[in-house]
């Protein structure tokens, strides 16, 4: 373990199709990114794959927990084994390769050295940059967006990413207990909490590719939950004290 690199948490379930290729992407960048996987039991064999990687490979670290148990969760327990471990900057991504890895590095360094709080990969910055998704999923996925920026009054044109690097105050400043999400409105709550304690968020143009190998885990309960939980984050922000920390 080195907490001067940047952590990179990726949550899994059943990807023993994706993790080898993801795990040595990451291990070819320039930037040296240690790893954090949470793995929730996953029946193929997600788990055994990263143990064989950690022998030799001190940067990567497994979490494993008794089942599924849900996205939002799964980047709680990662963020709060970040903290206790010293990490000052920590990214989150998907484990399907959706998200390209060498991007890590762009979201790093909008964090570390230009001066943002949390850096955002943007699939909507620049229109709409999604490779091989069915039309309707990305008319749907648009359209949760623009639905999230005007309940929320959030200036963000991908609210749902999961792709995204935080500076270290910004996790130690939202109270976890709070977040009452547990699948992709998740990601919707933790970028609301930081616009709204006064941090400096940006998005990075990216491109995604949905993914190749392995199984989607969308469903439409995931979309329920995040609609009526935007009103509910809403509503909830009118009684929340929203005081950004100094920094001395």
């Amino acid at each position: 373990m080195n907490e001067s690199n940047p952590l990179v948490i990726i949550p899994t379930y059943n990807e023993k199709e994706n993790i080898e290729n993801l795990i040595l992407q990451i291990k070819a960048l320039p930037v040296s990114f240690d790893i954090l996987f949470i793995d929730d039991n996953s029946p193929d064999g997600t788990g055994k794959i990263i143990k064989t990687f950690q022998h030799g490979n001190p940067n990567i670290h497994l979490i494993e927990r008794e089942g599924k148990l849900g996205l939002g969760t799964a980047y709680i327990s990662g963020f709060i084994w970040a903290l206790e471990n010293g990490y000052q900057f920590i990214c989150e991504m998907d484990a399907d390769l959706s998200h390209n890895p060498k991007d890590l590095q762009r979201l790093f360094k909008a964090v570390a050295t230009d001066g943002a709080d949390l850096a955002i990969g943007s699939r909507y910055l620049t229109g709409v940059n999604v490779i091989n998704w069915p039309l309707g999923r990305v008319i749907m996925s648009y359209i949760a967006s623009m639905y999230v920026r005007i309940v929320t009054g959030m200036k963000i044109m991908d609210t749902t990413a999961g792709f995204k690097c935080y500076r270290r105050i910004v996790l130690e400043t939202i109270n976890f207990d709070k977040i009452r999400s547990i699948g992709y409105g998740f990601q919707i709550e933790m970028k609301f909490h930081t616009w709204k304690y006064g941090f400096k968020v940006v998005e990075i143009p990216i491109v995604f590719t949905n993914r190749v190998e392995g199984v989607s885990k969308m469903s439409g309960g995931i979309f329920h939950e995040a609609l009526w939980g935007v009103i509910k984050l809403k509503w909830r922000s009118f009684f929340t004290k929203y005081n950004k920390p100094v920094v001395n």
